[in-house]
């Protein structure tokens, strides 16, 4: 089975499991306990955040642990709510973890504005421009889309938000980018960004927040006082010594240039009439999304599942009907029926490459042929 769905989750590398179990075993201790063997876990922890910013490519700052993307992305937007006549903005295209909060604010009564996608499928910065004004308290836009790939120029939006909106906070989900694709956060110049640690060989349930200044931050989960009072409750210290593992044994831009080459190989067997490949922007290596055109696309991947796992958009809402993205993008529903998601690792080789592509084409066509 090649294992092709890694935008939802990875798996687990040898080196982080041991690193989990040793803290889940060995150096068991609170860091908020008083005795010597919890002061050697809290210091632990307090490298942990420069070890991370140091990954991150970031001198000044903070880093709040979380239990992953969708507590930091709930933090970050919460967190950066504020009284009076002010606006908030979202991309169209940002994950159910972005997207249902910015829906909860306007039920709530505050006024949300939201980025369109371009028939490309990156953030539409011209729209951008007409949205934002001084009133604008908070900017939230993912570097790489999940469903469609696309990297968006998070600089140029970053430039246009600190000229037309001195006050307001950038915030990205940078789930799909960090240990992905090469950046430094120093030179992006955010307030806020949120990773996750499954997504990149991590445990399960274990983020990451970066906070430029955690004082603009509020309190959003009251308790004990850890993470700087912003995220109260006993700090995951397995789930977050085995994620920084898991990204310091990461080559970012050699994976970057393999996957590349992955990507080149899985897109010239998919090439065949009736698949269509979505957007035409700058994008991840690591997320490649068509359209297997007569075909319903959830048939294909139980049709596909013994021989290559594949996904259809993001996991967190694969069960809903439609696709957000991919309608912001212009695609009709009937067209979005037969979309598929492939996401790769630097782990996989070019044979699985060649093999999954000529299995899906053929599964495909032996589909669409009792479709007539």
């Amino acid at each position: 089975m090649i294992y092709l769905d890694n935008a939802a989750t990875t798996k687990m590398s040898e080196k982080a499991g041991k690193e989990q179990l040793y803290w889940s075993c060995s150096k068991y201790f609170n860091p908020s306990a008083s005795y010597e063997q919890a002061f050697e876990v809290a210091q632990a922890l307090a490298g942990a955040r420069e070890r991370l910013k140091k990954l991150l490519g970031v001198k000044r700052g903070d880093v709040i642990f979380t239990s992953g993307a969708t507590e930091s992305n709930n933090l970050a937007i919460r967190g950066s709510v504020r009284d009076g006549d002010w606006n908030y903005i979202f991309s169209a295209g940002e994950h159910a973890s972005v997207l249902n909060v910015a829906k909860a604010l306007e039920k709530e009564g505050k006024n949300v504005k939201y980025i369109p996608l371009t028939k490309r499928g990156d953030v539409d910065l011209d729209a951008l421009i007409n949205l934002i004004d001084s009133k604008t308290k908070f900017v939230s836009c993912m570097f790489v889309n999940s469903v469609n790939g696309a990297i968006n120029d998070i600089a140029k939006l970053v430039k246009i938000v600190r000229e037309r909106a001195p006050r307001a906070v950038i915030h990205v989900d940078g789930v799909q980018a960090f240990c992905k694709i090469p950046f430094k956060l120093e030179e992006l110049d955010v307030d806020l960004f949120s990773i996750s640690a499954h997504k990149f060989h991590g445990p399960k349930g274990v983020g990451a927040l970066y906070v430029k200044n955690k004082a603009t931050l509020k309190n959003m989960i009251f308790g004990g006082g850890q993470e700087f009072d912003k995220r109260s409750g006993t700090e995951n210290i397995p789930g977050i010594m085995a994620m920084l593992v898991a990204a310091e044994e990461i080559d970012v831009r050699a994976n970057f240039e393999k996957v590349k080459k992955l990507n080149d190989i899985l897109v010239k067997q998919l090439n065949h009439q009736g698949i269509e490949f979505v957007g035409t922007c700058e994008k991840s290596p690591y997320v490649l999304t068509f359209i297997c055109d007569g075909v319903n696309g959830e048939t294909l991947v139980r049709m596909l599942e013994k021989d290559v796992v594949v996904g259809r958009g993001s996991a967190c809402s694969s069960k809903k009907a439609g696709n957000h993205v991919l309608e912001s993008m212009g695609y009709s529903l009937n067209k979005i029926k037969g979309v598929l998601r492939v996401s790769l690792n630097a782990q996989l080789d070019e044979n699985q490459m060649e093999e999954a592509g000529k299995i899906i084409k053929k599964k495909y066509l032996e589909l669409l042929e009792k479709m007539k």
